[in-house]
């Protein structure tokens, strides 16, 4: 497998990397809460291509996983008691983190995670944050499973999922 930043070639098979993961998804039972064309957008995708913040793991030919690495975070992070100060250029974000359910269950997220936690050490990012649907209970296991520090569970706004609670995790670095 083969993780990298996705290229400009590459946004059709990203976006249908998503597509695909929500469809798979629709039947389970924690959906991530994302749609078609509203979350990731298109305009997000090509955005996180163009500035190398979209992450791709390839198995083969096939997209295996992908996620957003960033410094923006969305309204309401400001409000968080945060266990370290730090100004938005000092903390990676984690946005649109998925695996196709082929892929789950083979530790693929927790790489993915591994990988994020990295490249923010190497980037000299005092934490990683990011927020999780508060009825994601696989990805809320996961992320305190790997280290993530509980901060707070509060109401973000998302296109796709409206106002909604949101639980919110840090990683010091």
């Amino acid at each position: 497998m083969e993780l990298y930043t996705a290229n400009e070639t590459e946004w059709e098979k990203v976006r249908d990397f998503y597509w695909q993961l929500i469809d798979s998804m629709d039947s389970a039972l924690y959906k991530p809460g994302w749609k078609k064309g509203i979350y990731p957008s298109d305009e997000l995708l090509m955005r996180s291509i163009r500035g190398k913040e979209l992450y791709v793991l390839l198995s083969g030919s096939t997209y295996a996983a992908a996620m957003i690495l960033n410094h923006k975070s969305t309204e309401g992070y400001e409000k968080i008691q945060w266990s370290i100060s730090a100004n938005p250029r000092e903390v990676t974000v984690v946005h649109a983190l998925g695996v196709l359910p082929a892929f789950q269950g083979q530790g693929i997220a927790k790489f993915m995670v591994r990988e994020a936690i990295r490249t923010a050490g190497e980037n000299g990012q005092k934490a990683v944050r990011l927020d999780v649907l508060g009825t994601n209970i696989p990805a809320q296991k996961l992320y305190s499973s790997m280290g993530f520090q509980y901060r707070d569970t509060i109401q973000l706004f998302y296109e796709d999922t409206g106002l909604t609670d949101y639980m919110l995790y840090e990683y010091l670095l």
